[in-house]
């Protein structure tokens, strides 16, 4: 039984709906472009922004090309799932809305429906890094992510087909 979260049915849905369906068309350039979203290279913090009609997302110009990728993700987040200005929010509501757009960063930067596709031989920390282009330390991470949520879906199935019986 294949069960995935809100946030990997969402990306899937997303990338599909865009045409990006396989790691080597992860391109934030690429995905900015489809879903009409400005980027502009600046060296402040990176950061989306939001007017009436139009979102912009500004990357740090100084960082490398995967953290880019991983800045644009985490900010893409806060454009497809939030609204309002941070700097006005109560500070638990602002770390609440930091807490999803870091979860939807992993998820869109290392897709779990594209790890599906990979052979358990594939699944190293180096090819996740290469594959996805993302740091070493996250590779690590969203690894670490995927795993445990197949251990427990594992387990979750091993006691439903116990109670069954």
């Amino acid at each position: 039984m294949q069960c995935s979260t809100h946030t990997e049915d969402f990306i899937k849905k997303l990338y599909t709906l865009i045409g990006i369906l396989k790691p080597q068309q992860l391109l934030f350039h690429k995905i900015s472009i489809r879903l009409r979203i400005q980027i502009f290279y600046w060296r402040d913090k990176s950061q989306a922004l939001f007017s009436k009609t139009h979102v912009y997302i500004f990357l740090n110009e100084q960082l490398t090309p995967q953290q880019q990728w991983q800045d644009f993700c985490h900010e893409l987040g806060h454009v497809l799932l939030h609204t309002g200005n941070q700097q006005r929010m109560y500070p638990l509501f602002r770390e609440y809305q930091e807490y999803k757009a870091n979860n939807f960063m992993y998820h869109a930067c290392v897709p779990s429906f594209m790890l599906d596709e990979l052979e358990p031989t594939e699944l190293t920390v180096e090819n996740v890094q290469r594959l996805f282009n993302v740091e070493y330390d996250f590779a690590f991470k969203r690894l670490e992510q995927y795993r445990s949520k197949k251990l427990l879906m594992l387990n979750w199935n091993r006691q439903n087909d116990n109670s069954i019986l």
